[in-house]
């Protein structure tokens, strides 16, 4: 049993990281990414639904990270002990719910100057169909970015945590 808090911090963060990808991009439904964002202040969108696809999101995000964070522990050999590991789930699940919400992250930005950047992308609307026949969107957006800078710092303070 590896037993170094260098190892277990080294297991804990990408174990975090590699969980946090599948559960944002794979697990997460299409409903819960388009609405969880949602807030009254817009027209025709409704808070309450923003909060319950966001708290949604979140558990099956969170349980993603638990159920990595246990089985590659196992197969690992490094012994994650359950209070800190509880304490580091909690940790990725607030600060998750606070930036897949939207507005408080687009505040932060707005709030340190990096505003500019957040919208970067926002206007592009994306008419051309792609070889696979999808038309739309992309994740080329400032927004995107720093939603992604955020969750990858606090996964590694949420690793740090699950170290101890």
């Amino acid at each position: 049993m590896i037993s170094s808090r260098a190892a277990r911090f080294a297991a804990a963060y990408a174990l975090l990281r590699a969980a946090a990808d599948v559960a944002d991009h794979w697990i997460q439904t299409d409903h819960q990414a388009c609405t969880k964002g949602q807030h009254d202040g817009h027209e025709g969108q409704s808070s309450a639904a923003g909060r319950a696809a966001c708290a949604a999101h979140v558990a099956s995000y969170v349980g993603t990270q638990g159920l990595a964070l246990w089985g590659g522990a196992r197969l690992l050999g490094v012994r994650l002990r359950p209070v800190p590991v509880a304490a580091a789930l909690t940790v990725s699940a607030v600060t998750h719910y606070v930036a897949d919400r939207r507005e408080p992250l687009r505040r932060l930005a707005e709030a340190t100057g990096k505003g500019d950047f957040y919208a970067l992308g926002a206007d592009v609307v994306d008419t051309s169909t792609a070889e696979d026949g999808i038309t739309g969107r992309h994740l080329g957006r400032g927004s995107y970015a720093l939603d992604q800078a955020w969750h990858h710092g606090w996964e590694t303070i949420a690793a740090l945590i699950a170290s101890a």
